[in-house]
C-alpha cells in the first residue's frame, strides 16, 4: 500500500498545483530581489520556459522532489545536496539530508538558510507560487517538466546540463536510451498486453493515458484497458469487470507482494470475477514505475518481462 499512497499524494499534490503553472510561463515577480546575483552567471531557459539566471559554479543544490533528488545522486552530484523535501528517500542517504519540508509547502525559510546557488523544482508537484517566492529571494529555480518517458531523459541532459555536469548527463541519458532500444528490440513482434494499473483499490483509481506513467507501461509492451485523458480517473469496478484485462499491476516498494495482493483479491467481491485474478495474473513491479527518474528505466524492464516473458527467454538462457 505505500507506494499507493505516494502516488495518490501526487495526485493530490499535482491537482493543487495544476492552475498555478498554467500562468504564462514568463511572468516575473515584480518584488525586487533581495540577495544579490553571484559574479558570475549565465542564463538558461527552463523546461516551462522560464528564463533563468544560474551561477556559472553551482555548489549548493535544493530539490523540490524525490525525483530530482534520485537524479543529482545517479549524476554523482550528491555531495552538492544540500537540501531535500521529506518524500525524498532513494537512494537510503537522501534521508540524511537537511530537510526543507514538503514539496507542496516547503520552508522558504530553511531554503534561504542552506544559501543555496540552485533549486530544482518540477511541475508535477511543485507550486509556481513557490517558485516566485524564491526568485523575490533571489534565489535561482530550474523547473522541470517531464510528461514521457522520452521527456524524462531529456530532463536529465538538461539537469546535467544546468548544475554544471553536461558529460555527466549526456552520459547517464545515453545509457538509459540504450536500454530502451533494448526493450524495445525484445518486444518487435509482441502483441500489447491488456492492463488494469492499480494506483488505489478503493475506491478503483487508475492512470490516464497522457501520464509518464502510462507512457511507462506502453514501453513495456502494456496497454490500458482504460483510455481516458484524466490524469488518475476513478473507474467502476464493474467497468474494469466489463473490459477484462488480461493483467492486474500493482506497485509496490516490495515486489515480492503478488502473492499478498491475489490472496487480498481472490475472495474480495467484484475483484475474484476478474479473469486476471481467477488465472493469477497479477503483476507487483518496483515503485520506482511511479518517479520520473532514472530507476524508471529498471521498473519498465521489469513490467517488460513480466508481461512478456517470452520475449526475453533468450537472455534467462544466458
Amino acid at each position: 500500500m505505500r507506494l499507493r499512497k505516494i502516488i495518490c499524494s501526487t495526485m493530490a499534490m499535482s491537482l493543487a498545483v495544476l492552475a498555478v503553472w498554467c500562468v504564462p510561463a514568463q511572468a516575473t515577480p515584480s518584488t525586487p530581489v533581495a540577495i544579490p546575483q553571484a559574479a558570475q552567471t549565465r542564463e538558461v531557459t527552463d523546461e516551462t520556459g522560464r528564463h533563468v539566471t544560474v551561477p556559472m559554479d553551482v555548489r549548493r543544490i535544493v530539490s523540490l522532489a524525490p525525483n530530482l533528488t534520485e537524479t543529482i545522486y545517479a549524476l554523482g552530484a550528491q555531495d552538492r545536496l544540500v537540501g531535500v523535501t521529506n518524500y525524498c528517500d532513494y537512494p537510503p542517504d537522501a534521508l540524511k539530508k537537511t530537510k526543507i519540508g514538503t514539496a507542496l509547502n516547503p520552508s522558504l525559510e530553511a531554503i534561504v538558510g542552506l544559501k543555496p546557488d540552485l533549486v530544482l523544482a518540477t511541475t508535477a508537484i511543485d507550486r509556481l507560487e513557490t517558485v516566485q517566492s524564491l526568485e523575490r529571494l533571489g534565489i535561482s529555480v530550474y523547473a522541470t517538466d517531464p510528461r514521457t518517458v522520452e521527456g524524462i531523459l531529456v530532463s536529465i541532459r538538461d539537469v546535467g546540463e544546468v548544475i554544471g555536469a553536461p558529460q555527466q548527463g549526456d552520459a547517464l541519458a545515453a545509457n538509459l536510451a540504450s536500454r530502451l532500444a533494448q526493450i524495445k528490440q525484445h518486444l518487435a513482434g509482441s502483441t500489447p498486453t491488456r492492463i488494469l494499473f492499480v494506483v488505489w483499490e478503493k475506491p478503483l483509481i487508475t492512470m490516464g493515458k497522457n501520464t509518464f506513467l502510462a507512457d511507462a507501461v506502453r514501453w513495456a509492451g502494456g496497454e490500458s484497458v482504460i483510455d481516458l485523458k484524466q490524469n488518475w480517473p476513478p473507474v467502476s469496478l464493474e467497468e474494469a469487470v466489463r473490459q477484462q484485462p488480461d493483467a492486474l499491476v500493482f506497485a509496490s516498494g516490495d515486489p515480492r507482494n503478488s502473492e499478498k495482493e491475489f490472496e487480498d483479491l481472490r475472495t474480495a467481491p467484484g475483484w475474484r470475477v476478474l479473469h486476471a485474478v481467477e488465472q493469477r495474473h497479477i503483476i507487483t513491479v518496483s515503485d520506482a514505475i511511479a518517479r520520473p527518474a532514472p530507476r524508471l528505466i529498471d521498473a519498465i524492464e521489469q513490467l517488460a518481462r513480466a508481461l512478456h516473458p517470452d520475449a526475453f527467454a533468450a537472455d534467462a538462457e544466458k
